[in-house]
């Protein structure tokens, strides 16, 4: 059984989940956390499909939406998603057949969101602290079996909606998987598309997009962040996302803070 966790919030989110025109599989399941819901009524394309659960939740920030998400699924497979996300039959059966062939795996990253500048390995790879070069993951890309998802959280003080760093959930999911020793692989598989813009292809990044990169790094190389957030400042200037000395600035804040982030959070990051 596949559980697809998709994400979504406010009244128009529960309009793209119906138009998302989600396929119809046996032993495929769409759980929706649905987050600033107005009390608004489900659309009749959602409730009258048995295959789809909608849960009304009233949390703030993306990460709790995700984590309730999570707390209602029951699938053997479960698949991190949004209400923005182009997925077909094919590519739900490709990441089925992918958990089947590998028994071991714990957690699959795939390809999702081929954005230009994005980089994927060409095969299968195992995911250690380091990650292959020029990699990152998104949020949706990743999929993990249920039997150890249930000791998984995304950090609620990271992605959209919390008061000081929007984002860097997805990457620390994943290196938490990681730390606590969790067998995670990349599969060069085509699961789903992401048609819209995400954070890392934005024009132009917020000071919390910022300062949230800086605390991913600071988390990620606690030894040689120093060194690395002005080349990632340098690269954010050269996209014109943001000048060198803003990004400099909001990514050493983002730094100084992470000590405290993963001392709050020792239960979900490691």
């Amino acid at each position: 059984m596949l559980d697809v966790a998709i994400a979504t919030h406010t009244p128009a989110g529960i309009e793209r989940v119906a138009a998302q025109n989600l396929p119809q599989m046996r032993g495929v399941r769409y759980i929706v956390s649905w987050q600033r819901h107005e009390n608004e009524a489900i659309p009749e394309g959602l409730s009258e499909r048995d295959d789809i659960e909608i849960h009304r939740f009233d949390g703030i920030g993306q990460s709790s939406n995700r984590n309730n998400a999570l707390c209602h699924c029951t699938g053997d497979i479960i698949l991190i998603a949004d209400d923005d996300v182009v997925y077909t039959s094919e590519g739900l059966k490709a990441l089925i057949d992918v958990f089947e062939a590998d028994m071991d795996v714990d957690l699959v990253t795939f390809i999702g969101n081929p954005q230009p500048g994005r980089v994927f390995p060409d095969r299968p790879v195992e995911l250690k602290r380091r990650l292959p070069r020029n990699y990152h993951v998104c949020a949706i890309e990743i999929a993990i079996r249920h039997r150890v998802a249930k000791n998984m959280a995304f950090c609620m003080e990271l992605g959209l909606g919390s008061p000081r760093f929007h984002g860097g959930e997805d990457e620390m999911f994943l290196q938490s998987a990681i730390r606590r020793g969790l067998i995670c692989r990349f599969y060069p598989v085509k699961v789903c598309n992401h048609p819209g813009e995400s954070t890392g292809t934005k024009s132009r990044l917020t000071d919390a997009n910022l300062r949230a990169a800086g605390c991913v790094i600071a988390l990620t190389y606690p030894l040689s962040a120093l060194l690395r957030l002005p080349m990632k400042a340098w690269r954010v200037s050269a996209k014109r996302q943001s000048g060198f000395f803003r990004a400099l600035l909001h990514l050493a804040a983002g730094m100084i803070a992470a000590p405290g982030v993963l001392r709050r959070n020792r239960s979900i990051l490691w």
